[in-house]
């Protein structure tokens, strides 16, 4: 049985004019006692052998002087991730997975061969980060491994042995090999992506030729010994293409598939993704256009597998997501890099929110990529690191992590040039606190706003804010706190209201506590 508390907000938003001002949006919060938590796998992160992301950037090898590491790991990123407390680390792509064969990642350094990066640049790679640094690292960081297998170019033995090698703490030959190499004890690697972008860069195949494939390789993945708990994602659609996912919930049985993915990228033209810092408006609108597609698309991929799989024993993943502009044609090997602004500040809030709000199926997504490439949480220039504004949105948001949704339904959203400008998702942590985010999209209004807090309990209202002057300002490796979180202070608590306002282009998460 239900068990339901309402909850009202009211957001005011005035645009002043010769008469009078425009009504007020208004924002229910429902606490329900069957509401789902929100996985805080939704927070997770990509990392992809692709441009400066591993070489340069995450792994600076073991030999490296210059630069703290730990076994080649940069020690900066690493107490930045563990700052953000990340859940699950996507790995070893993207497109450069189906041409990704592991073993040649393992073993002895000199031993290794050196392959060709064909997707990203067609540079040398010399395997010298493996499964091995990679299964190591999310171990310091606390994050569950998410190895996307290569299905494109590769075999089933092939992903076969790459189960037994991570997973099997019995005398196999792979296991035994592990050793070998310096790991006694197995990884025990939960996640495991059955190839990527099948119907693109991992195949080109059609959806009922992968879902063929997909079943021949799923078969094959139980968890070895009974101990290991092997999660299947199949490669998923893009963007609105439904009958993708369709054909996967139709036509491949349910207890073969643990999650399905979906790709979606803020991208308004492929052919001329428009500028990474020195964008207009028009560039800026067109962005979050797309971006604010992510409703949509989570919303009518939901009800297909809603249609096939009513008991929701298959989640959604949305395994790839972020801004996408035309590379910093200066940087050196500096493929996909691009500089991180308000913007982005903008898509991630929003973006997250939806997620958030679909946690019933959401159970994963992951932000791409993690250092310096796309939409990247950390950029870095040799010895320098700086923390870009998504990092400052993904630790704001952390609130979240496993806490219960509380629904929200906004009413009279204004609008952005036919865009909602308000953005709102909240959950309630396991100590009580209910934490509040709100992104306001439009670049030139404030927004006023009242909460309606009756009945939560109420006595104490807290807050950050992060924005900046303009839709362009960046965190740079001369200016690296330009863009950073500020102690919100225009929260005021009275007679079971909170009353605020929100500035443009800007997000802020509350807390409510009790005294």
């Amino acid at each position: 049985m239900k068990i339901l508390k309402y909850v009202t907000i009211t957001t005011a938003f005035f645009f002043i004019t010769f008469s009078n001002a425009q009504s007020s949006i208004k924002v229910s919060l429902m606490e329900d006692a069957e509401a789902p938590i929100v996985s805080k796998h939704i927070y997770g992160h990509f990392a992809e052998h692709l441009g400066r992301c591993i070489y340069e950037g995450l792994y600076v090898g073991e030999e490296n002087k210059l630069i703290p590491n730990t076994a080649g790991v940069r020690n900066d990123i690493i107490e930045a991730l563990k700052e953000l407390d990340i859940p699950n680390l996507r790995w070893p792509g993207g497109c450069f997975a189906d041409t990704y064969h592991w073993k040649d990642g393992v073993g002895p350094k000199e031993d290794r061969p050196t392959m060709v990066n064909r997707w990203w640049g067609g540079t040398t790679e010399d395997n010298s980060f493996g499964t091995h640094n990679f299964l190591n690292l999310c171990e310091v960081l606390g994050a569950e491994p998410y190895l996307s297998a290569n299905v494109g170019s590769g075999t089933v033995q092939e992903l076969i042995d790459w189960v037994q090698y991570t997973n099997h703490d019995g005398i196999s030959p792979m296991a035994d090999w592990r050793r070998e190499n310096g790991r006694e004890e197995p990884w025990k690697v939960k996640y495991w992506g059955v190839g990527n972008e099948t119907w693109g860069c991992g195949g080109n195949m059609t959806a009922e030729y992968y879902a063929d494939i997909y079943r021949q390789y799923a078969t094959f993945m139980p968890g070895w010994s009974g101990e290991t708990e092997v999660y299947r994602i199949a490669s998923g659609a893009s963007e609105d293409d439904y009958h993708w996912t369709e054909t996967l919930m139709k036509n491949v049985p349910h207890e073969l598939m643990e999650a399905v993915a979906l790709h979606d990228y803020a991208v308004f033209d492929w052919s001329d993704k428009g500028p990474s810092v020195n964008f207009d408006k028009e560039v800026y609108f067109k962005s979050m256009e797309q971006a604010l597609k992510m409703e949509e698309y989570v919303t009518k991929h939901i009800e297909i597998m809603d249609k096939y799989d009513p008991e929701g024993n298959v989640d959604l993943f949305v395994d790839e997501w972020g801004g996408w502009y035309d590379a910093e044609e200066e940087v050196k090997n500096g493929v996909l890099f691009q500089q991180n602004t308000i913007r982005d500040v903008m898509i991630a809030g929003t973006v997250l929110n939806t997620f958030n709000n679909h946690a019933r199926r959401v159970k994963m997504a992951n932000l791409a990529q993690m250092v310096n490439v796309l939409q990247a949480v950390i950029l870095t220039d040799e010895e320098k690191m700086i923390k870009t504004p998504t990092y400052h949105v993904m630790h704001m948001y952390k609130v979240h992590h496993d806490a219960k949704l509380v629904p929200s339904t906004i009413k009279e959203n204004p609008q952005y040039r036919g865009l909602p400008v308000l953005s709102v998702s909240a959950s309630k942590d396991e100590t009580g606190k209910i934490h509040i985010s709100l992104v306001n999209i439009d670049p030139e209004k404030d927004m006023p706003v009242e909460f309606d807090i009756a009945g939560l309990g109420i006595k104490n209202i807290k807050g950050q804010l992060l924005t900046s002057d303009k839709l362009q300002d960046h965190n740079s490796f001369d200016e690296p706190e330009k863009v950073t979180p500020k102690e919100f202070k225009g929260a005021k608590l009275k007679k079971d209201k909170i009353s605020l306002t929100i500035p443009a282009h800007s997000l802020i998460v509350l807390q409510g506590e009790y005294k």
